[in-house]
């Protein structure tokens, strides 16, 4: 088993981040949209938004461990059939969804602090409020959230085709690779 990435393949560590970061994603998208439908009486009202800020700051903890995985672990160079667009395009699209990702999850973390409370992680510890009060904070915050969830979920979701597209059309070791196989 190949724990660091090669020049050929990406290592085990680097294909678990980014799988249990897409399912954490569109785990955390679903559940989103789920819960802001709840009405008052639904027993899930307060135990669906906590369980989506403790994942989501589990994620948060996660990506930044995927940040510095990615400095120990340099990702494998494109494949030898990409152009300078594609490898652009890849490194553009790649960049985006961290940064973006980050975003998403700050603003949560803006949301749910605007009152200056803590945000309790799975009832075991609480990230404290470092930033509250500033103006139309939750608002603001709200808006940037859901409408960047929804920018990224789309996106991470074009980044999949984009994928399949290299594999069954392009016929290269783009997703192959991303699935621990050799190139």
């Amino acid at each position: 088993m190949q724990l660091r990435n090669s020049s050929s393949r990406y290592g085990w560590v680097s294909i678990v981040l980014h799988w249990g970061v897409a399912l954490a994603v569109f785990g955390l998208f679903a559940l989103g949209l789920w819960m802001v439908g709840l009405d008052y009486y639904s027993t899930w009202r307060k135990d669906a938004p906590d369980l989506h800020k403790s994942i989501g700051l589990t994620l948060f903890a996660i990506m930044l461990l995927r940040v510095l995985w990615r400095l120990v672990s340099p990702p494998p160079p494109a494949p030898a059939n990409h152009g300078p667009l594609t490898r652009l395009g890849a490194k553009l699209g790649h960049a985006f969804l961290y940064l973006g990702l980050f975003a998403v999850m700050i603003a949560g973390y803006l949301i749910s602090t605007a009152d200056g409370v803590g945000i309790p992680v799975f009832g075991l510890f609480e990230i404290p409020a470092l930033v509250s009060g500033l103006p139309d904070q939750a608002d603001v915050a709200g808006v940037v959230h859901l409408y960047l969830a929804w920018v990224l979920v789309v996106f991470a979701g074009i980044h999949g085709l984009a994928a399949l597209k290299h594999h069954f059309i392009d016929r290269d070791a783009t997703l192959t690779r991303m699935l621990g196989r050799k190139a």
